[in-house]
């Protein structure tokens, strides 16, 4: 009975392992966006993402990706831009200071190709978007690039403008480490 014992306990053991995901880390991630401004695209960067990847192509039922970004770090290129638009006009970032991204479920399209269900959160306002995106892997890092658009009013980011549009195009890059050196 001790020999099934430790039999069973050992292979739950391996398969547990075996099937388990690990999470990634993060060696650099950043968010693009651009926005018509008077007609012309304009655009910037947020910083300060911090992200937990667990994503095996293999493995997509026990996939999750979440991250998060510093709106402080929002940088248009344009100081009185930014100061601007981490006001109460835009983001608030004194009483709003994060912007999340959390996996719902992820699917596999085609090579490279996923889309992932996230639930997006902006000034405690959340939506769920269809994200596609790429997985990449080359030795021993992987890029996530996915892009969607979103309307900037559904989060209460500024008011109505004839100035400003309210389409949002944002990129979200990740690069991660997805095997241990050797």
């Amino acid at each position: 009975m001790k020999k099934i014992s430790l039999i069973f306990l050992f292979t739950a053991t391996f398969i547990a392992t075996s099937f388990a995901q690990s999470a990634a880390t993060v060696i650099k991630a950043g968010i693009k966006f651009q926005i018509k401004n008077l007609g012309i695209n304009t655009g910037g960067v947020i910083g300060g993402v911090k992200a937990n990847i667990l994503f095996n192509p293999a493995q997509l039922a026990t996939a999750s990706m979440e991250a998060t970004a510093d709106v402080a770090t929002i940088d248009t290129d344009n100081e009185e831009r930014d100061t601007h638009l981490k006001s109460a006009d835009f983001f608030e970032v004194q009483r709003y200071p994060h912007i999340t991204m959390k996996s719902v479920s992820i699917t596999h399209k085609k090579g490279v190709n996923y889309v992932g269900k996230f639930n997006l959160t902006i000034k405690d306002k959340t939506k769920q978007f269809d994200v596609p995106f790429t997985y990449t892997e080359t030795g021993n890092t992987a890029i996530i690039v996915g892009s969607f658009k979103l309307n900037r009013l559904d989060f209460g980011v500024g008011g109505s403008s004839l100035v400003l549009g309210n389409e949002v195009t944002a990129t979200i890059t990740v690069e991660v480490a997805n095997k241990p050196a050797s």
